[in-house]
């Protein structure tokens, strides 16, 4: 490898099967790609931290949910800020890389989220609907979600889960951004078909409303997923921030984009690398 680019460390985990995706496919055709600019080696979540100390620079990809190895993402955390490697993303994020208690936080301060509660005496300020979601404030890719009808809800142990209403809404659609720049956008026109996505041409208010949330989040570098869900009135309201490790769909779309994304990922880990103070 040359000593004059920069060595990047590629955290993936190529065997991880999700439904709907192929993570491996994405990862293995970004790095062909990053390998024009940067020295890439590719290591499993398990192996990251142990090989830290020969890499200047982190890329954490489709790395799976966390949940599976905790505290070898805690160490892998703890390690990289007690040397200094820099991390893309940076290990600051507010969204689903610190757990679900954003959606809790954003319901309070009026953001347009689904409505999240965490306590049972908030139970009462969730819309009545028929059915209402729970899931882990650790959870990822619906790992540990279910649907419990209204009666159920006085029968729940708080703590560690989060409720929603379960939303009748019209399609969810996702918004990708390199840094603050949202690269492009996709849908799914099926609600019972998540990952059955297309092409999605958004407007001027769906790209405030997807900046709204990555302004919120505070990262001066990384790639982010915000995921929302159009209700049945028309409005836009969040389901998800994926600021860790969130899938790109690459394989979907047309050449020109997915070429224009890759650029804006190799400029934008330039930028990061170069960046003063870490």
């Amino acid at each position: 490898m040359s000593a004059r680019r920069p060595r990047v460390l590629f955290v993936t985990d190529l065997a991880y099967q999700a439904q709907g995706r192929r993570y491996c496919d994405e990862d293995i055709f970004l790095t062909s790609r990053l390998r024009q600019e940067f020295d890439i080696a590719l290591c499993h979540p398990l192996d990251a931290a142990s090989l830290l100390d020969a890499f200047s620079t982190v890329v954490v990809r489709n790395s799976g949910p966390v949940l599976h190895y905790r505290a070898e993402y805690e160490e892998f955390r703890e390690r990289a800020a007690a040397r200094g490697t820099r991390v893309y993303n940076p290990l600051t994020g507010r969204g689903d890389m610190a757990g679900k208690q954003y959606l809790v936080d954003l319901t309070a301060a009026g953001y347009p989220v689904i409505p999240t509660v965490e306590r049972a005496q908030d139970l009462g300020s969730l819309p009545e609907v028929g059915a209402y979601v729970v899931k882990p404030k650790a959870g990822a890719d619906s790992i540990g979600l279910r649907v419990v009808p209204p009666e159920q809800l006085g029968r729940l142990a708080f703590g560690e889960i989060l409720v929603q209403p379960r939303i009748d809404f019209r399609y969810e659609v996702s918004f990708y951004f390199v840094d603050d720049t949202c690269q492009y956008a996709l849908y799914a026109p099926d609600p019972e078909r998540r990952w059955a996505l297309e092409p999605y041409e958004p407007t001027e208010a769906d790209l405030a409303f997807a900046r709204r949330f990555v302004a919120w989040n505070t990262l001066d570098h990384g790639i982010q997923r915000v995921d929302a869900c159009r209700d049945q009135d028309g409005e836009l309201l969040l389901v998800e921030l994926e600021d860790l490790n969130p899938y790109l769909s690459l394989d979907l779309l047309p050449d020109g984009t997915r070429d224009a994304f890759v650029a804006a990922m190799a400029t934008s880990l330039h930028r990061f690398i170069e960046a003063p103070g870490g």
